[in-house]
This record gives C-alpha cells, structure tokens and sequence, in this order.
C-alpha cells in the first residue's frame, strides 16, 4: 500500500508541476499575443494615413511666398521651376514620405501610393527634361545650363533603391540643382535664362500627350478589348502583299488596374499644377495663340480625375455591369485631357 500511495504521490506532484509550468507559459503567449496584435493595429492606422493623397497646393500663392522668403524676384520661368521644385518636394515630404522603396511593413505592403507617387515621378521627369533640352536654351546649338543637366538624371534614377544610394537622396540633389537654377534665373544680372516659346511649349505637350493616350489606353483595357494586329511590314505592304490581320485581346487584369488608377491620379495631381505653372509664364504666347482657355479646360479635366474616391477599393465591373468600373471614369477625363492637349498644340503649331 505504501507503495502504491508513493507512486499516486509521485505523480501528483508532477500533474501540479505540469499544471504550473502551463500557467506560467499561457501568459507569455497572451502576452505576446497582444503584442503582435497591437503592432498590426499601428500598421493599419499607419498604413491609412499614409495612403492618402496630398491636396492640390494653390500655385501662385505658393510661388510668392516661396520668393518672399528666399528673397528673389519673379522673372519669366520663375512659376514653372518653382512649381517643379514644390511638386517634387511634395513627393518626398508627404505623410509616410517616399514609399516606394521602402523594405518594411507597413510601407512594404502598400501598393497605391507606390504608383501615385511613380505617376508624379513620370511628369517630374518629363518637364526637367523639356527645361534641360527646350525650356534653357534659345536654339538646338546652344549649350545646355550646367544645373539643368545635373538635375534632370538625378531625377532619372531608379525609383525603387532604398540605399547606396537611396531614391529619396538622389531625387533632393536634384531639387537643390533646380534651386541652383532658380537662383542664377532670378539674379538682377541674370546667369541663366528662360525662353517661353511655342514650340518648346509644344514640344513638352507632346510628351504629355504621349504619356496620358498610354495611361488612357491601359485604364480603358480593365473591361478588355480586341485590337487587331497586321503582320506585314510597311516595306511589303506597299510591294502588294496582302495583310493578314490576327486578332489580340488586349486586358488590364483587375489585381493590376488599380496600380494604374492610382498612377493616373498621381500623374494628373502633378500635371494640374506645372499647368497652372506653364499658364503664368506662357501667358503672352497662349494669348497670342488664344490657347489659354484650352489650358484651363485641361486643368479642368486633371482636376475632376482627382476628386475623392468614396469606395474603399478600386472596382473593376463591365463596361454596363451591375459595379462600377472606376477606370473607365479615369480613361473618361483623361481621355478628353488629351483631347484637349492635341486641338491646344494644333493652336501652338498655328502661325
């Protein structure tokens, strides 16, 4: 018998061990389980404030504050370089920051505000490259501005590198080259300069008309579409080679279209202000050329892409289907943004 009570006694002993080493190790786990939770909250929250899209900054106003408080004077290309400079400061300095490159949560899991801020990128770089080319040189044999030059690769850089160095670094070294330039075009002796003329005005038109016809196409392929497709070169083709047309369905897939949504309104947020911009220095030519109620219809159509979007994600129904499709109201405006660019370098090119 005693052994008997020995053996239960045992064995009591280690259930009331076991019962304890449980007790002390459940709340560990509680614990850590409320840890993980309260991180994942923070991400959330954090991930929400930095998804929203900066507001429309008034042009203008902005410009002479900005010359007020480094003590320059407004000359002609003043608005435009200024406004470039507040665009891609903006792009940097909105809440979150630059997100593109980042490699943890919870930047690395949003996708939105990635492509919105890859949408301004695009319209940075296609005006630093007109001034560089067109904007600062009065004919296609003068030398380039030695700022210019600087800071139109440097905004080139690959947007996604996150060290050695960081997309952020080089994209600022580049705002400051601008500033260099502002600097030199505002001094009373001037050292640079800015020619406001209809065809470098046409010319960077036509590299945004290019860039919102592809954006225009790529929103419109959410419902899918066929285009038809010639497989015989021009060459032949006049040789009296018949063609052979083959169909090809062409589709944005709706796990992509909203990358393109956003893109749209990242590039129509930049674009609306370097616009208004262009409208203040290019004043006399629009006049001339009674184009300035074109620009406003454009800045109209850019405006209206960017108005709040009340559904908590982008939908992506058929052309007359029971959901919305969001990107065919994108192609919409942008669609008649671009139609709007063509009839105002039409009026450009007129003499």
């Amino acid at each position: 018998m005693l052994d008997w009570k020995n053996r239960f006694g045992r064995l009591g002993l280690s259930g009331n061990a076991a019962t304890t080493e449980g007790a002390a190790r459940n709340p560990l786990l509680l614990a850590f389980a409320v840890l993980v939770g309260l991180c994942l909250l923070v991400a959330l929250i954090l991930g929400w404030y930095w998804s929203s899209e900066p507001d429309r900054f008034p042009v203008q106003q902005h410009v002479r504050q900005a010359a007020e408080a480094s003590q320059r004077q407004i000359v002609n290309g003043y608005t435009t370089v200024e406004t470039l400079k507040q665009v891609a400061t903006t792009l940097l300095d909105k809440p979150g920051g630059y997100l593109t490159n980042d490699i943890a949560p919870p930047g690395l899991w949003l996708d939105n505000m990635p492509s919105w801020e890859y949408g301004v990128l695009v319209q940075v770089r296609d005006l630093s490259r007109a001034l560089r080319k067109d904007f600062a040189r009065s004919q296609s044999q003068s030398t380039e501005d030695p700022d210019l030059s600087k800071a139109e690769p440097l905004f080139n850089f690959d947007n996604r590198s996150w060290a050695l160095p960081a997309s952020e670094s080089e994209y600022r070294n580049g705002i400051r080259f601008l500033d260099r330039y502002l600097a030199r075009l505002s001094d009373p002796a001037p050292k640079a300069q800015f020619y406001s003329r209809a065809d470098n005005l046409n010319n960077w038109l036509g590299d945004v008309g290019t860039r919102l016809g592809s954006l225009s196409q790529r929103l419109s392929a959410s419902v899918g579409r066929v285009r038809l497709d010639a497989q015989v070169a021009p060459e032949l083709e006049r040789d009296g080679v018949n063609q052979v047309l083959e169909e090809e369905r062409v589709e944005t897939t709706w796990l992509q279209i909203d990358n393109v949504f956003y893109e749209a309104r990242g590039q129509a947020w930049a674009l609306s202000h370097l616009l208004r911009a262009v409208e203040v220095d290019f004043a006399d030519v629009l006049a001339k050329k009674n184009a300035t109620i074109s620009v406003r219809q454009i800045i109209r159509e850019l405006e209206a892409a960017q108005e709040p979007l009340w559904s908590p994600m982008v939908l992506n129904g058929s052309g007359y289907g029971v959901l919305a499709n969001h990107s065919l109201v994108m192609a919409n405006y942008i669609s008649r943004a671009n139609a709007a660019i063509i009839d105002l370098r039409n009026l450009l090119s007129q003499g």
